[in-house]
This record gives structure tokens, sequence and C-alpha cells, in this order.
């Protein structure tokens, strides 16, 4: 698979039903989709979830994000 960074921004609104969609994915333990920049991504259930907080000058990050491994 060919390397991938893509970011992709979304209102609060739709920001708030990604989440909704993901905590209901975590909560019955189903596989959570979701389509970034034109691919989907299947999110499976054995990801480990981290939280990363980054600061470069005056700017900060705040990163949710799964990892796992493709087999």
């Amino acid at each position: 698979m060919a390397d991938r960074d893509v970011e992709k921004s979304y209102s609060d609104k739709e920001t708030i039903k990604k989440l909704e969609r993901l905590v209901d994915c975590m909560k019955t333990g189903k596989r959570y989709q979701i389509q970034v920049a034109g691919k989907r991504i299947y999110v499976p259930v054995h990801a480990v979830f981290s939280i990363e907080h980054e600061i470069e000058g005056n700017s900060e990050e705040l990163e949710f994000q799964f990892r796992w491994e493709n087999n």
C-alpha cells in the first residue's frame, strides 16, 4: 500500500455526527467506517486509540488517533 498523509477539516456539526458514530461503533464492538479525501477507511475493532499533544512555537495540536496493522 502506498504511503498517505491526508488531513481533513470538518464543521462542528459534521464532527459531532462522526464522533457519535464512532462512539456507537466502540460501544457495540463494530468496526468504524469513514471516508477521508475520497478513500473509505475501515478502522478495525482491535485498533489502539491514543491522544497526542504537540507544541511547536506558538502552535499547539491535539490529535486523536487510531493505529492498527494491516495483515
